[in-house]
This record gives C-alpha cells, sequence and structure tokens, in this order.
C-alpha cells in the first residue's frame, strides 16, 4: 500500500472538495486501491465545450485533482507538502454525454519527485484521455 495513512477511506476525500471547482464540476471520489485512486466526472453542462463535447480542461481538472490528493495522502504532511510542476494531456477520443472515470496509479514515487498516470475512460472503458502528472515533494 503506497498511502501514509493506512485507514484512508473515501470519506477523508470528499471534505477536501467541498466548495471547490471539484464540487462545483460534480467530480466524486469512487475507490481507493492499495496503489490507485479512482474519481467520477459527470460529462453535462458545466464540463462540455462550444461543440458539445467534454472540455479537454475538465479532462486536465480531473486528472489534476486526482493527482493532488493521492500525492497529498502518500506523503507526511507534518514534514512535507506536495507542489505540482507539469502536467501533459493527451486527448484520444471525444465524449459528448454521460459520465468519465479516472484512475490515477504512480509511475515513480520517490522523495523529490512523483509522477503520475492518469487514465480517462468512457463509460464503455474505451480510453479518451491518458495524462502524466509530475510532483515535487519539498520539506515543510
Amino acid at each position: 500500500m503506497i498511502w501514509f495513512n493506512k485507514n484512508i477511506q473515501l470519506k477523508d476525500l470528499a471534505v477536501l472538495g467541498k466548495n471547490t471547482m471539484t464540487e462545483h464540476l460534480g467530480l466524486q471520489f469512487t475507490e481507493i486501491g492499495d496503489d490507485y485512486l479512482k474519481a467520477t466526472l459527470p460529462v453535462d453542462h458545466r464540463t462540455l465545450q462550444p461543440y458539445g463535447l467534454l472540455h479537454g480542461g475538465a479532462s486536465c481538472v480531473l486528472a489534476e485533482t486526482l493527482r493532488s490528493i493521492a500525492s497529498a495522502f502518500v506523503i507526511d504532511h507534518a514534514t512535507y507538502l506536495t507542489l505540482g510542476i507539469e502536467i501533459n494531456a493527451n486527448h484520444l477520443r471525444s465524449v459528448n454525454s454521460g459520465i468519465v472515470e479516472g484512475i490515477c496509479k504512480p509511475i515513480h514515487l520517490g522523495n523529490a519527485l512523483h509522477v503520475w498516470e492518469i487514465k480517462i475512460t468512457d463509460e464503455k472503458g474505451k480510453l479518451i484521455c491518458v495524462s502524466r502528472l509530475t510532483v515535487m515533494i519539498k520539506k515543510r
């Protein structure tokens, strides 16, 4: 298990989105595994771009939120903090309705850097976006 707090639960994550963009967009954490975190995002009026497709920025919000929460729960907050330093996203397929799901897994969990991969799929399990994020770990 990668989590610093071995007793982490979904309710611990839900409170972090209160009164934030993630709450406004309807993002919901759905599963915590030994080495992954999952969340969903609705494809609706809040997350569409003018062509009626999921906005690439909404996919990035899902990826960034998953990464932020995952990195934050891997470290000891009394000693360290996490700072996102890079995000990239490849938008592979469009989606215009329903719900998308993101799964965040570590590629590298070092003392100075974390690198995460987030795969976002549609309701049929088709890959719509792949994102990679890098996080700097800094001593307080």
